[in-house]
């Protein structure tokens, strides 16, 4: 159905501009009337509604957008920090439930639930080899606290179904994905997401850090795609002293507000790089912006997103919602941080694509700004830019020396993941008496020819055909992946970036510069005036 945006339109229209939009509004449900009475063939009213919203929304811009209850449901988890359910990670192998963990503190580590059980039934209900979808499994395990759920797990080496009665609880969904020390004075912290935890986890993260000789940090936001607003505020406010400037936003119908520094932060002193790359976006480039013009740090990486539209949400009388955008946000030099979208939608959703293919990702020689957009920093007078992201102080270009189109099917396909799920769920009894804990595992795993056999066959088995010369192309990618994954299983999320930290170009540079003073300084030296 083409687009129908007389109906979404009608979602917009609000007492204020009831005059304005009257008559407007009566042709609107006439021809919805005509549709849905005469058009030739039957149709789902409900999807064309909903498609006729989200195409309106996409119209005005790329981040004005419909969600449905559903979705709003998934999304509210992931910025409230907590859904309500069993609390396990789990993976859909061979058409069967696979627990990859226990949430720490959640009610199926309680009772016993380990990785490797296999669910096979759900209230008396068989779950195995019907072919459930991810959804459907979290339809059944999630709901109210305090209800119950009965479950039936098979164990290997237990010959009987075990069998769980589990009152469901609220789950932690964590924002902070690994935090250790890289030596005995840098501590590194990495954030997935602007969640309403996110500052708790932090400043946790950060005193336990203090307590092990931190002095200086590198905040990793690469890959983060952003959250709420007040979080990134409270975020930066631990790395301003007095009252600074973090962002401001402005719209045609909302008054221009600052959100400043106002309280004594937890690391407003010590040397600070911040790690972006091209899909750190929104509350990611409030944070790393305010640090650059304040002069508070070093930006690593490549040029963000540029993601700088402030939605406001409206919910319909459904229970559904539209996230309208209202405002722009500003850095504190006057920054416009969103990146141009007068080419639609389609134009704009190509962009990262676009990026790679002119070469932005390998070299900042692609990369040109405006005078217009040219701004100086507020302490030192650096020259930074606007028009669309945040242009780190150090560019470090994507790394693509071990890719190879063998590697590609094996990750964009799910073959190694689902290899190592169970490789893992084999060997994870040897694995764990001879590591019993990360640090020995980091200290002295490394994978054998026979594992690297195994994956080659079951790569096979799923129709990628091994290939030599790519192999030998992605054999160290491969062996590092390897190890975090592994780590990742057996013991914890943030296992996995300590070793995948080790071979990665931007973590590499971003420690680096915090282990050359010289380095950290060379950026923050104040330019000539």
């Amino acid at each position: 159905m083409k687009k129908i945006v007389f109906f979404a339109a009608m979602m917009l229209w609000t007492a204020a501009t009831q005059a304005q939009w009257n008559q407007e509004s009566v042709k609107l449900m006439e021809v919805m009337d005509r549709v849905s009475r005469y058009y030739v063939d039957s149709i789902d009213e409900s999807e064309v509604v909903e498609d006729a919203i989200t195409n309106l929304l996409h119209d005005l811009d790329p981040h004005s957008s419909y969600i449905s209850l559903e979705e709003l449901e998934l999304m509210n988890e992931q910025l409230e920090g907590e859904f309500e359910g069993i609390g396990v990670s789990f993976n859909i192998l061979n058409d069967t439930i696979f627990i990859i963990r226990a949430i720490a503190g959640g009610p199926s580590e309680r009772l016993g639930i380990r990785p490797g059980d296999r669910i096979v039934e759900v209230d008396g209900e068989n779950v195995a080899g019907i072919g459930i979808s991810t959804q459907g499994v979290q339809s059944r395990l999630k709901g109210a606290k305090g209800s119950r759920v009965n479950i039936k797990v098979k164990r290997k080496q237990v010959p009987e179904l075990l069998e769980f009665n589990i009152t469901r609880d609220k789950i932690p969904v964590y924002s902070l994905d690994a935090s250790y020390m890289v030596n005995d004075r840098i501590g590194y912290v990495k954030l997935a997401r602007f969640s309403q935890t996110t500052n708790a986890e932090f400043e946790k993260a950060v005193r336990d850090l203090r307590k092990q000789g931190m002095q200086d940090l590198v905040l990793d936001l690469s890959g983060n795609g952003g959250g709420w607003l007040p979080v990134a505020v409270e975020l930066a406010d631990h790395f301003l002293d007095g009252e600074k400037m973090i962002v401001s936003t402005e719209g045609r119908t909302v008054s221009k507000r600052e959100y400043k520094s106002r309280k004594e932060g937890l690391f407003e002193k010590g040397r600070l790089v911040v790690m972006i790359d091209q899909n750190s976006a929104s509350a990611s480039e409030i944070v790393s912006g305010a640090v650059q013009d304040w002069d508070r740090g070093v930006i690593v990486g490549r040029r963000s997103f540029g993601k700088g539209l402030v939605q406001q949400p409206f919910y319909l009388n459904d229970g559904s919602m539209i996230r309208l955008t209202v405002a722009r946000y500003y850095t504190p030099t006057g920054r416009l941080i969103q990146k141009p979208y007068e080419n639609g939608y389609e134009d704009y959703e190509m962009d990262l694509i676009n990026r790679y293919n002119s070469g932005e990702l390998n070299s900042t020689d692609s990369i040109t700004f405006p005078e217009s957009q040219r701004y100086k920093t507020l302490i030192l007078k650096r020259t930074v830019y606007g028009g669309g992201g945040i242009m780190p102080d150090y560019f470090v270009p994507i790394d693509t020396s071990n890719y190879s189109v063998y590697y590609r099917d094996l990750i964009n396909k799910g073959i190694f993941n689902q290899f190592i799920l169970q490789y893992v769920d084999r060997h994870r009894n040897e694995l764990k008496q001879a590591y019993p804990d990360f640090p020995s595992f980091k200290a002295g795993y490394e994978p054998q020819e026979a594992l690297f056999s195994e994956l080659i066959d079951f790569a096979e088995g799923e129709g990628i055909a091994f290939n030599r010369d790519q192999w030998n192309i992605s054999e160290p990618q491969l062996k590092m992946l390897v190890r975090s994954y592994l780590a990742r299983d057996l013991y914890e999320t943030g296992s996995f970036y300590e070793i995948y930290n080790e071979s990665d170009p931007l973590y590499q540079k971003a420690v680096e510069i915090l282990k050359d003073p010289h380095l950290h300084q060379a950026k923050l030296a104040k330019a000539d005036q």
